[in-house]
């Protein structure tokens, strides 16, 4: 059973440090670059899906969370506010600045800042962002819960009629990241308020709008019959603005985590007074659709980590080829491949005979996908074109093939994201 804490940082993908803080990790090198991969992934299926990015501050004013309703029916897991320029309340200089526990208020400030015509919707807003809870020390770990999480969030600002449409999309676009990334999502579970959690006063956990709720509710049922996906009702979970679609993944040891969300909002756009213009030429209320492809970057890794036990897909893993000369006189030749693999993009490596036994070193480099050994025989056929000997990270061994080959075949296979080394037919 694989635990990505302990594989965490037996790979130097990340650690922690007492001074730092708890559930506030730091990336290492290798876990940095899984991270970009990722990061650099869910941009790229955003902008094909029509997603425009955007950038805003991890900071906002107090007056920002108490409109958006944090304040009141989240405080809890934020972060106290920080008194800046005067002493404190009552102060009419004073400013109470506080680390933001999501994202959707700040999107809804860059929705307003301009105003919209019914043609532009859908207006699909993303951002991979950062967001602070206060998390209580006994629940910290590893990565599936921390205090600073960088969040793959997107906000569609749609009519009412568009909005199941682009939730349904929302959850497509799940859906193919999944099978990208090699996740499976063991349910999908529609969360809900606790029994009359939308029905009481306002200052509880939920919103007090039974409408908001029943509408919002239908809505989120018709996208899960549409999508032909069985899913389980849970009351209690729910946002506190709204009920939402959780798509729960498991870890090795059967643990159930929420890893991707799609909700439905209708209290956000009226708190904050949001509009677009009709083709009656009236202003109208968007629908607010909030959507997270693999949600926390933080657990979306963690996941990955154990999901594939550090050997990650070619296109995620830190060292993609390391080139392993038998002895000093095929170092010249190792380094020729070396920068051909860097020249393609390619995160490739040189170990030499000065790390160890070639025994040694193919054990040392057992998660990266492809070895390429270049000892005398491969080195004698310079002139059929610089072969080199490949071993698969899954003991497979295709045999000796042409450097550029190799480099061409690695790069098509990162390309393509898919799970597959090399085709089943060339390898033995």
């Amino acid at each position: 059973m694989h635990d990505h804490r302990r594989l965490g940082r037996e790979l130097d993908l990340f650690d922690t440090d007492p001074l730092m803080g708890a559930g506030l990790p730091y990336w290492l090198p290798d876990g940095a670059i899984v991270r970009h991969a990722l990061e650099e992934y869910v941009r790229e299926v955003e902008r094909e899906a029509g997603y425009r990015h955007v950038h805003s501050p991890v900071l906002g004013k107090r007056e920002l969370y108490e409109i958006s309703g944090h304040w009141d029916h989240y405080s809890d897991d934020m972060f106290p506010p920080m008194d800046l320029g005067g002493g404190g309340d009552g102060d009419s200089g004073s400013e109470q600045l506080v680390l933001r526990p999501s994202l959707c208020p700040h999107h809804a400030l860059i929705y307003r800042s301009r105003s919209h015509s019914y043609r532009e919707l859908p207006f699909r807003m993303a951002e991979l962002g950062g967001m602070y809870r206060a998390e209580l020390s006994g629940v910290l770990g590893g990565l599936t819960r921390v205090r600073a999480i960088h969040l793959n969030d997107a906000h569609i600002f749609c009519t009412l009629d568009q909005a199941v449409d682009e939730a349904r999309a929302a959850l497509q676009l799940i859906a193919r990241a999944y099978a990208d990334l090699g996740i499976r999502a063991v349910r999908h579970r529609l969360s809900l308020p606790s029994e009359g959690g939308g029905e009481g006063a306002g200052g509880g956990k939920y919103v007090a709008d039974p409408e908001l709720w029943r509408r919002a509710t239908a809505l989120l049922r018709e996208v899960l019959d549409a999508s032909g996906i069985p899913y389980e009702a849970a009351e209690g979970e729910a946002a506190f603005y709204g009920p939402k679609i959780d798509v729960q993944i498991a870890d090795p040891a059967g643990r159930e985590s929420t890893l991707s969300t799609v909700q439905i909002d209708f209290h956000q756009p009226e708190r904050f007074d949001l509009h677009y213009i009709g083709p009656d030429g009236a202003k109208h209320r968007p629908v607010m659709v909030h959507r997270s492809i693999i949600g926390s970057v933080e657990r979306a890794v963690a996941h990955l980590i154990e999901q594939h036990g550090g050997a990650f897909p070619v296109w995620l893993a830190p060292v993609q080829l390391v080139v392993l000369p038998v002895s000093d006189a095929q170092t010249e030749q190792a380094e020729r491949l070396l920068h051909r693999a860097l020249d393609q993009g390619l995160r490739a490596e040189l170990a030499g005979p000065e790390h160890g036994t070639l025994g040694a070193r193919v054990r040392a480099a057992r998660l990266v996908p492809y070895q390429a050994v270049i000892g005398e025989r491969e080195a004698a056929a310079e002139a059929e074109g610089e072969l080199v000997a490949v071993r698969l990270r899954d003991g497979r061994k295709p045999g000796a093939v042409p450097a550029a080959e190799l480099v061409t075949r690695i790069a098509a296979r990162a390309a393509a994201r898919g799970p597959e080394l090399w085709d089943g037919r060339d390898a033995r």
